[in-house]
């Protein structure tokens, strides 16, 4: 997922889309259907609700290993986990109960509706808001550990294990970055993925005190006190979340909170 800075905040890319679909979609259906507008605005919003929950049920049923241990992730709807596909057959449904008795207006809803999910899916594949993902290959950076040893990042890579590298980037004013830094603890501590995470901008005693205090503990917990890779991948705010390949490919660029089902699907492929 990908996003861009609005001042302080940090908005999502393919949210952004969505709602220039959405508004698309209302003026459309609104000007084409020809149902009274008590009606279209009944359709509408339920269109909106079902297709909202089919998608993130979906999701969820696809990767049920993931979330069957932690219920709240499934109604944190803020958090990324869609499927286009469980949404539109969702407000297919919809559009087939509520339109059942206006058929050409039914067939009209569904096309658009189809349309409209298309439409978002080139926008989110295209990105035409996003910026180029930096750095292609991993930087040629050397950033000290909590104890001050030096780790290049490049020496990390293309390992003999074929090791894909996940570099976070965090900092302990970041919301979203403490509540996502127990799952990257978790798969830090599996064999097939190297875990870097990477401090921006904060002083050494402040960064040991978070992680003594939220009792975290990394093989490579880095600091990168000029916030040298928050340049270097382009990002727009933090949380951000690089996934390299063994070789030091740039493989993902992630902006926001991690969830695990996004994690297994980055390392399953």
């Amino acid at each position: 997922m990908d996003a861009i800075a609005i001042g302080p905040v940090l908005v999502s890319l393919p949210r952004l889309y969505a709602l220039a679909i959405t508004l698309l979609l209302l003026a459309a259906s609104a000007f084409l259907l020809g149902l009274p507008r008590r009606r279209h605005g009944r359709w509408f919003n339920g269109l909106m609700l079902a297709w909202l929950l089919g998608a993130r049920l979906g999701h969820v049923v696809m990767h049920w290993e993931a979330y069957r241990d932690d219920w709240l992730d499934i109604v944190s709807l803020w958090l990324p986990g869609y499927s286009a596909v469980w949404g539109l057959a969702a407000a297919a449904l919809w559009t087939l109960w509520a339109l059942r008795d206006r058929m050409a207006a039914l067939l009209g809803a569904q096309g658009l509706t189809l349309l409209a999910t298309l439409g978002w899916l080139a926008l989110v594949s295209w990105a035409p808001l996003s910026a180029s993902p930096a750095p292609q290959q991993v930087p040629e950076l050397t950033l000290e550990d909590v104890d001050g040893a030096p780790i290049a990042l490049r020496t990390l890579t293309g390992d003999a294990d074929g090791k894909p590298m996940i570099i976070n980037l965090w900092a302990t004013w970041c919301p979203p970055c403490r509540r996502e830094m127990p799952l990257l603890a978790e798969i830090d501590q599996r064999d097939d993925v190297t875990v870097i995470m990477a401090n921006q901008g904060e002083p050494l005693l402040q960064v040991t005190r978070y992680l003594d205090q939220a009792d975290l503990d990394f093989r490579y917990a880095l600091l990168d006190p000029r916030q040298q890779l928050l340049a270097a991948s382009q990002s727009p705010g933090l949380p951000t979340t690089l996934l390299f390949s063994a070789d030091g490919k740039l493989l993902e660029r992630h902006v926001g909170e991690l969830t695990l089902p996004l994690l297994d699907d980055w390392l399953n492929r």
